[in-house]
């Protein structure tokens, strides 16, 4: 069985939903560990009220390059059995940018879930960015995480209509409902062995 780790730097709400459906077993995975990158974290206890291990390594202060740090990363999960070839790590509002050298060694194993029909909208404040532009529909995106930001092969999307009152809080929550559904999905299609990437395209069977 793949073991799964998961990056988050807060509340970690996409973390919750997938954990919830590892442990209705639905989806095929072992979650190994849950790590944050802030010690103060709200995630961090309901990773530990779900039965799974933690561990903060802080970033605030490091002195040293990205992937000094990422490799930290990278040794603890490794540790954990989250490797690159029976591993897959999530990230869930991990508030950092992941360097080359981790995307290299995980490649096609790391997710990244986006409030946002990428590639509309890439980086930070997307259901702001969304508005101002005056768009009709929003929504979420699971996707590969590639050297880029935001630009790896999509998984799955979810459409949210944009209403003409809604501001930027009402869109991000009907927003982050959604992503409670589609994050976990991609998980299992992962954990099924249901995805192959071909370039820029998902196939999933």
């Amino acid at each position: 069985m793949l073991n799964l780790g998961i990056l988050i730097s807060g509340r970690g709400s996409n973390m919750e939903s997938i954990l919830k459906s590892i442990k209705k077993k639905r989806i095929p995975i072992n979650p190994a560990i849950v790590i944050s990158n802030k010690p103060n974290a709200k995630g961090l206890k309901v990773a530990e009220k779900l039965g799974v291990k933690t561990l903060v390594i802080e970033s605030k202060g490091f002195k040293g390059s990205r992937w000094q740090y990422d490799k930290k990363i990278v040794e603890a999960l490794t540790e954990n059995g989250v490797t690159s070839r029976n591993g897959l790590v999530c990230l869930a509002g991990f508030m950092r940018i992941i360097s080359p050298e981790f995307v290299k060694k995980y490649k096609n194993r790391i997710l990244n879930i986006h409030p946002a029909l990428l590639p509309a909208f890439p980086g930070l404040d997307s259901q702001k960015q969304a508005l101002d532009y005056g768009s009709k529909y929003s929504g979420c995106t699971v996707h590969f995480v590639d050297a880029g930001m935001d630009t790896g092969p999509v998984i799955i999307q979810s459409v949210v209509k944009i209403k003409e009152n809604d501001t930027e809080e009402t869109l991000s929550k009907r927003i982050l409902k959604e992503e409670h559904k589609i994050y976990p999905e991609a998980v299992n299609l992962f954990a099924r062995k249901k995805i192959k990437v071909s370039g820029r395209r998902t196939i999933i069977s």
